[in-house]
């Protein structure tokens, strides 16, 4: 078991599986733009990367060309009316979330997901009255990878950031986790590039199955 008083989580791959939404959204754009559809493993893998890395990777367009943005801007257009089709929480996370509200233990999420997403899906979700936190880059300064966003949450929960824990599927959640001074592990269930290493982020810990990140928390 680990210590902590609160459990922070980033959104998009670690606490709710939102590719297939996004699936959806960007074959729906490619259709409209007489394209062929892209596999749903191609577009799973950059779910991490937001709407600029859907893009670039749907169409080869990088963000300096003149229609970067009107593409960008009807895929989120989209994606607002498709965003809790099928976006759940990972399996066994609720189960986890319960066993943190059983122990009093504040949970909350800090995501780069703008906030006009991430409510509307928490909401339709029933998350939004459960979360202690949600920080999103419409809240701070400079988003993960740096720390500002986590410093916030701790000031929201009234907890240290050395009592935290984070957990997160990109390394700059790793980076963000660690520079505020929570202890950090790596979701290996998430959005990860398969040429990735996760073992090269520097997160304390590792965990391949949302059951596993119970047991590392709860279980002795």
């Amino acid at each position: 078991m680990i210590p902590f008083t609160s459990l922070l989580f980033d959104l998009d791959g670690t606490l709710l599986d939102t590719a297939p939404d996004f699936i959806t959204s960007v074959n729906i754009l490619l259709a409209r733009h007489e394209r062929a559809a892209l596999p749903a493993a191609t577009i799973r893998a950059q779910v991490t990367n937001g709407s600029a890395g859907l893009v670039e990777s749907a169409f080869g367009r990088s963000v300096n060309d003149p229609d970067f943005e009107s593409l960008r801007d009807e895929l989120l257009a989209i994606y607002r009316v498709h965003l809790a089709d099928e976006t759940a929480l990972f399996p066994g996370l609720d189960t986890l979330l319960l066993a943190c509200e059983a122990r009093a233990i504040p949970w909350g999420i800090v995501t780069n997901k703008p906030w006009e997403y991430t409510e509307a899906a928490l909401v339709q979700l029933k998350l939004i009255q459960r979360a202690h936190c949600v920080i999103c880059p419409d809240h701070v300064k400079k988003p993960k990878p740096d720390p500002e966003s986590m410093y916030l949450a701790c000031q929201q929960l009234e907890r240290n950031p050395t009592d935290c824990i984070y957990v997160g599927d990109h390394i700059r959640d790793i980076q963000a986790g660690r520079q505020a001074g929570m202890t950090t592990i790596a979701a290996a269930w998430g959005y990860i590039d398969p040429d990735e290493d996760i073992n090269d982020w520097g997160a304390d810990w590792t965990v391949e199955q949302p059951a596993d990140l119970l047991q590392l928390l709860f279980e002795d």
